[in-house]
């Protein structure tokens, strides 16, 4: 058989890597759950721009308050009126291979943990109705999660590292509970400094917005320094989270042009780098943020995505 000319075998070779990283896994977790009009669950899964979906939020608890969610416009889960929402956490799971999490706090909420022994029983909560317990009061039906997101932005900081350490004692060889945490990019977060220092913490989300820190083109040495402190921290991959659309934060939103020529290169250069987070699932929907950059953000894109000028596709 005559072998290919070296020209054709480089094209060919060029085809194949594109092809790869089209059908590369995704990168991108978004928050899900604030917003009645962004679609379902599944819908989000099904999408293929996703690999980490935060439901939020657990926006109640500790202190001896009976544990609550709020799903805004989608269901109530406090009274078994989102039970139907397994089927689609399963489906996530099975079908699109996405991790869901089961998101804390939120800007809204009544939140704090009084003790460590208060920290225990709400990782004990948070077990057995979301996790691998067995309670048969599940506000999100018999569907396991994959893990818990600390999203703290209120109440005390106290016993946060309590909670990490009970929450990733549930691990087991057949299951591991994922954490991940979404501090503010400011370092050190005020709420989340000593649990993200246990070192048990798998994924942050940090919030690059709504702060000093956040990126322009007049900010990025601010912003790299920021974030090479982030990615020195003791977790496994570090995501840079950003509003989906300008609505969706006071400030802070990046073009996607601009975060594909400018922002991605820097943030890449830690082996840390995970992907994006974005706020939200209702923003990334009416904007189109995640079509327009999902081939450009994961930290295994072919480098010339990284080093050459794109412009991304429009959406029609």
């Amino acid at each position: 058989m005559a072998s290919l000319p070296p020209l054709k075998l480089a094209v060919l070779c060029l085809l194949l890597a594109l092809t790869r990283r089209l059908r590369a896994e995704p990168c991108i977790a978004v928050y899900w759950g604030q917003n009645g009009y962004e679609g379902g669950l599944r819908d989000a899964c099904a999408t293929g721009y996703y690999k980490y979906v935060l439901v939020a939020f657990l926006n109640q608890f500790g202190n001896g308050q009976t544990p609550q969610m709020n799903l805004a416009g989608h269901c109530d889960p406090n009274n078994g009126g989102c039970t139907f929402l397994s089927n689609d956490i399963l489906s996530c799971q099975r079908d699109y291979n996405v991790q869901v999490m089961l998101s804390l706090g939120g800007a809204i909420g009544s939140y704090r943990l009084a003790s460590k022994e208060d920290a225990r029983e709400v990782a004990y909560y948070i077990y057995n109705s979301f996790l691998g317990g067995s309670s048969s009061n599940r506000p999100l039906g018999n569907a396991v999660l994959d893990g818990v997101d600390f999203d703290i932005e209120g109440g005390s900081r106290d016993h946060w590292d309590d909670l990490a350490r009970y929450l990733k004692a549930y691990d087991t060889p057949e299951r591991k509970v994922y954490l991940s945490a979404a501090p503010q990019c400011p370092i050190p977060d005020y709420y989340l400094e000593t649990a993200i220092d246990t070192g048990l913490f798998d994924y942050l989300f940090v919030q690059f917005y709504n702060n000093y820190c956040q990126y322009t083109s007049s900010n990025a040495a601010t912003f790299e320094q920021i974030w090479n402190q982030w990615v020195s921290k003791n977790v496994s991959k570090v995501f840079l989270g950003l509003p989906a659309s300008p609505q969706a934060a006071g400030n802070g939103f990046v073009i996607p042009d601009d975060l594909i020529n400018n922002v991605i290169p820097i943030v890449k250069r830690s082996e840390k780098y995970g992907g994006i987070m974005l706020w939200s699932r209702y923003y990334d929907v009416i904007y189109g943020f995640s079509p327009r950059v999902k081939n450009y953000v994961c930290p295994n894109d072919l480098s010339f995505a990284s080093s050459m000028r794109i412009k991304p596709l429009t959406m029609i």
